[in-house]
């Protein structure tokens, strides 16, 4: 099997759109609201977290969270597209919810104002997070499923492949 086939092969069912939907678009949002309001989503807000260079990461994670999540919704290269979107949720979760965890600074991350601080605290500021984060690992290991153009350029691909085969199906 070719690492294409690998990257775009899905036996996962018709209703994993419901889960690309909801990923792919929350992580669309968020990135073009880190370009739309900067001070409050983009460059301002990675600059009061602690986020090092904040004017270069917040366009960076912008535009990543835009093409992958646009990728997601399209259900092409998903599984390539989860990766790093798993990787932003882990830093989003240790650099602003691991502070309210613990009720103050962490790594140089700074705590900010939340109801309460702790478990619950934590537990409810990360919901959100904790749902991408689910949803993205999620759909890197079953793939974009049936209705994705990742299935389609698999069937593609083996019908390119097994040219009789096809004509059987």
């Amino acid at each position: 099997m070719t690492l294409f086939e690998r990257i775009t092969l899905t036996d996962a069912p018709a209703a994993t759109l419901l889960i690309r939907l909801i990923v792919g678009a929350v992580f669309l949002s968020e990135g073009i609201q880190k370009f739309l309001f900067a001070d409050e989503n983009g460059i301002g807000r990675f600059a009061k977290i602690g986020i090092p260079n904040p004017e270069l990461t917040a366009p960076f994670v912008g535009v990543v969270e835009i093409v992958c999540g646009a990728l997601i919704l399209l259900g092409l290269l998903t599984r390539l597209a989860a990766v790093p979107l798993i990787i932003n949720m882990l830093v989003a979760i240790v650099s602003t919810k691991i502070p309210i965890l613990l009720g103050y600074e962490f790594w140089g991350f700074s705590l900010r104002k939340v109801s309460y601080y702790g478990f619950w605290g934590m537990a409810h500021e990360a919901r959100t997070d904790f749902a991408m984060l689910l949803g993205s690992i999620f759909l890197l290991i079953v793939g974009a499923g049936k209705l994705s153009v990742d299935a389609r350029l698999a069937r593609q691909r083996r019908e390119f492949d097994e040219p009789g085969r096809a004509a059987n199906v």
